[in-house]
């Protein structure tokens, strides 16, 4: 099975190769480059790969939650590739992707599971809450909350704090999002700020979800938002004063 990834959701660019269960990955910090970078990078790792276009089974993305644009250039990227070789796209979360790279930089973690968050600006965060074992299922859905909407939601789904009796019910926390200072009342068991999402965990999980049938068509992909178009219409209208 051969799929590659692409992501540029948040402040990073990336392309990956999944190759049965072998990933290689091109990986960048870059805010504004995204556009200019991805073609070059998808030709690179194609090359080491030594595949073409033609011979990966799919695509797959990383679908949002995230920066407006960031999701547009990369869904848009991936649709063109995907209709010019005639293959499907697997669509994955962000959060997903950022729970299972914050578990890779971190293999001495425990079993507790993550709670992934990405800074939504606006005084809010994009969070899900994600197993050690299959991530492609999350135990809190993928989310836009204020910060203190989160430490709430947390608690009314019955996970307590790290010194909490009930310590089972502990997590673990990645992602820029939890730079926030509210969500400290959380008390997660560790946080990884530096966490970021890679197109080689997208790769990897488009490959578990590729085995559960689940792909779409390339006029079929849509981004995941969770914020409604009259919100992203005020944010830009924000952005250009």
């Amino acid at each position: 099975m051969k799929i590659l990834a692409i992501d540029t959701t948040s402040g990073a660019c990336s392309v990956a190769l999944y190759t049965d269960g072998q990933v290689s990955e091109q990986f960048f910090r870059a805010e504004r480059d995204h556009t200019r970078r991805l073609l070059p990078m998808v030709e690179a790792v194609l090359a080491e790969g030594q595949s073409s276009l033609g011979q990966v089974d799919a695509l797959a993305v990383s679908q949002g939650p995230g920066s407006f644009t960031g999701l547009r250039i990369a869904i848009s990227c991936v649709q063109g590739l995907a209709f010019s070789a005639n293959r499907p796209v697997v669509p994955v979360s962000s959060l997903a992707a950022l729970a299972l790279g914050a578990r890779r930089s971190h293999p001495e973690w425990g079993e507790a599971p993550v709670l992934a968050a990405l800074d939504a600006r606006m005084q809010e965060v994009y969070w899900g809450l994600y197993p050690s074992g299959d991530i492609t299922n999350a135990l809190l859905a993928d989310a836009v909350s204020a910060p203190e909407q989160v430490v709430s939601a947390l608690a009314a789904a019955g996970y307590h704090h790290a010194d909490s009796v009930t310590a089972e019910r502990s997590f673990y926390g990645a992602g820029p999002g939890w730079e926030y200072p509210e969500l400290a009342a959380l008390n997660p068991l560790e946080v990884s700020l530096e966490s970021a999402i890679h197109a080689q965990d997208i790769a990897v999980l488009a490959a578990q979800l590729w085995q559960q049938g689940i792909q779409v068509s390339p006029e079929d992909l849509e981004p995941a938002y969770l914020r409604n178009e009259v919100t992203w219409k005020k944010r830009e209208r924000i952005r250009q004063r």
